[in-house]
């Protein structure tokens, strides 16, 4: 007899769809619109890249480079040494010492930093002369401050003091974060107050303190580029003064550009070294505490059945 029966048929194949196209999709996407960006950049002549190419090294710009390159090194060291001194004064016992770090905090992280830029350097408008002695006496030096507050002067001081401000609430933060028992066990032990920052705290908060710094020296080189506002001949004032002459305003504005561009990823590689130092050990010790505290949640998990194994017996 004939069988009605339909013969088996084998299953199409399924079609496997990965699983990350939308990353792909993306991915593509992202490209194809940067590589358009760059061809409109490259391809574009009003960019004027042979200008650029003759004032990238020039001696002005380089000349504006030191000077980007000191104010930003001398006012990190500065901000970040009174910084230290306003953090300490915010986690002592007295009163009126926090009070002195709380008011000098908010002023100078309040305050924008292009207006202390020009407060200071219009500061001969309010001291003529700046008078160094005791109260009620004469006074033992007498300075022309016109002679004193110069534009490189002005923008030392507005710099160092907005920067020290920042510089003390990471300097506390991080500081703060050191367990207690730390320094309880060091005081138990008998040592100074003094002895106890300087070896037990502050190696601790380093590695707490330093990724911020690192930040805050980046934002420094690009803050260093408002002192064109005085005059001060930085990278960006001498390509200003450049195109002033030349009116090459787009090819000197990116000369400027790249020179930030490359002083800033030199910074980041060094903070990702430093970063590294300073984080050495710790994350051998995170790994090794997740092995430790996977190894009970395994036994645990065989535990059960031990013990119906046990109970059935």
């Amino acid at each position: 007899m004939p069988s009605n029966l339909a013969p088996d048929i084998a299953p199409a194949p399924a079609v496997v769809i990965p699983r990350n196209i939308k990353q792909i999709v993306l991915s593509a996407f992202v490209i194809l619109v940067a590589l358009a960006i760059l061809v409109s950049i490259f391809g574009n002549e009003r960019f004027g890249w042979r200008v650029i190419g003759a004032y990238l090294f020039s001696t002005i710009i380089l000349s504006g480079i030191a000077n980007t390159l000191l104010l930003t090194l001398i006012c990190m060291i500065a901000g970040t040494l009174l910084g230290a001194v306003i953090a300490l004064m915010k986690l002592s016992a007295s009163p009126p010492l926090q009070w002195i770090a709380t008011v000098y905090t908010w002023i100078f992280r309040g305050v924008p930093l292009l207006v202390l830029l020009l407060f200071f350097f219009n500061l001969a408008a309010l001291f003529p002369q700046l008078e160094l002695g005791m109260p009620g006496s004469p006074p033992l030096i007498t300075l022309n401050a016109n002679e004193i507050i110069s534009p490189f002067t002005a923008a030392f001081l507005a710099l160092s003091l907005h920067e020290s401000a920042y510089m003390a609430e990471i300097i506390r933060s991080g500081i703060v974060a050191v367990a207690k028992g730390q320094s309880e066990a060091a005081h138990a032990l008998g040592m100074k107050p003094l002895k106890v920052t300087q070896r037990i705290i502050f190696p601790q908060a380093m590695r707490l303190i330093v990724p911020p710094t690192a930040n805050q020296v980046i934002t420094m080189l690009k803050s260093t580029s408002l002192v064109s506002v005085l005059a001060l001949s930085d990278l960006l004032y001498s390509a200003q003064i450049v195109y002033s002459q030349n009116y090459q305003v787009i090819p000197l504005l990116a000369v400027a550009t790249i020179w930030y561009l490359v002083l800033v990823s030199i910074l980041t590689w060094i903070q990702s070294r430093v970063e590294r130092v300073f984080n050495r050990g710790y994350g051998e010790k995170r790994r090794s505490h997740k092995k430790v505290s996977q190894r009970p949640s395994n036994e645990s998990k065989n535990q059960p059945a031990i013990n119906e194994e046990e109970a059935n017996a």
